[in-house]
Formats: C-alpha cells, structure tokens, sequence
C-alpha cells in the first residue's frame, strides 16, 4: 500500500516555509532596531542601551568609564519629565525639574515615586532622551531604569539617576530633555513557584 499523495503538497511546503521565514525576520526585528537606534541615536534610545522584554534600558558601558574632561565654555540645560503608563498604580515626579550644567560633569538627581495601591507592584521605567542627536552623548552611570523596581502598598521611594552629559555633544544642542515612562510588570516568578 503506498502513502497518500497531496496534490497541493509543494504549494503547502512553500507556504510552511514562508511563514517561518516571517516570523524568523519579526523576531530579529527588534534586535536589530535596538542596535539600529543605539548606533544612530533614533528614538531617544542612548548609547549602550540594553534591552529587556522590549524595553530599552539604557546603560553605561563598563570600559567607557567618565570623560577625561569638562568643557567649562558653554552649558546645557537638562530637564526631567516622568509619566506613569495607565493600569500602573503610582504616581511620579522628578525632585530636579531642570538644570544647568557644563558637558562632562556628572550631574546626580533624583525622582520620587509612590505607590497608590494596597498592594505590591514592580514597575519597569524606560527612559527616552530628545532630541534624538543628544541621546548618544548622555550616559547614565547609574539608573533606577536599569531594573525592575517593586514598591510595597503605600511605598514611597527616592530613585536616583547618575548622568554625564558627554563633551562631544554638538555645539548647537543646548537643551536636553531626559524622559522616563513607568510601564506595570509582572514579576517573574522562581521555577520553584511554577512547579
């Protein structure tokens, strides 16, 4: 007895292959954006970012250590906007709305942020720095953005971010606007809870 023959069976084959061929591409899609953004500074995403669950994180290289000197001819204005995603129970603001510093000083600010609910809840901050020239000369040593944060019912919690803003950024950019948006996320549970 022989196996049954699909008349249709090339044209089926094609078609498993072109659908694994799309999602192959859809999933380099966001790898690729991340490198394209960190190489060109395109959506705000700054130097060394990191990416986790799609959100990039921003970062500081390890050997890139801060600049070797300040440039005390011209300043640039620094401001610090926050949002709060909707279905996030929790309020934020920066503590420093603006400042003015020389490129190549590390500047430290900080925001508050509150927990509103009865209950714990982890927040993933992204940051996003315009223009998009800029965000390839500002580096963050240290940022609350670099992980997940859960704050207890109630909580209130100052969160710190370490910046230079790098000498080489352009002359003619002289206002700086660093945003963050807080998106709710599901803490990740240990293997021991999943079985």
């Amino acid at each position: 007895m022989s196996a049954p023959t699909f008349p249709h069976g090339r044209l089926i084959g094609k078609l498993a292959a072109i659908v694994v061929a799309s999602f192959a591409f859809g999933f380099a899609l966001v790898p690729l954006y991340d490198v394209f953004c960190a190489v060109t500074g395109f959506n705000g995403k700054t130097e060394g970012s990191r990416t986790v669950g799609g959100f990039s994180l921003g970062g500081f290289g390890a050997d890139a250590g801060p600049p070797s000197r300040i440039d005390r001819s011209r300043t640039v204005t620094v401001e610090f906007t926050g949002t709060v995603m909707p279905g996030l129970p929790w309020e934020m603001r920066p503590l420093t709305f603006s400042l003015e510093l020389h490129p190549g000083e590390m500047q430290l600010v900080k925001y508050l942020v509150r927990n509103t609910s009865a209950r714990a809840v982890t927040g993933q901050a992204v940051p996003s720095v315009t223009p998009g020239q800029a965000a390839q000369h500002f580096d963050k040593i240290e940022c609350f953005c670099f992980r997940q944060q859960t704050l207890a019912p109630g909580e209130s919690r100052e969160m710190p971010l370490a910046f230079i803003v790098k000498p080489e950024i352009g002359e003619d950019i002289r206002h700086v606007t660093i945003s963050y948006a807080f998106f709710g996320v599901a803490p990740v549970r240990a293997a021991a809870d999943r079985e």
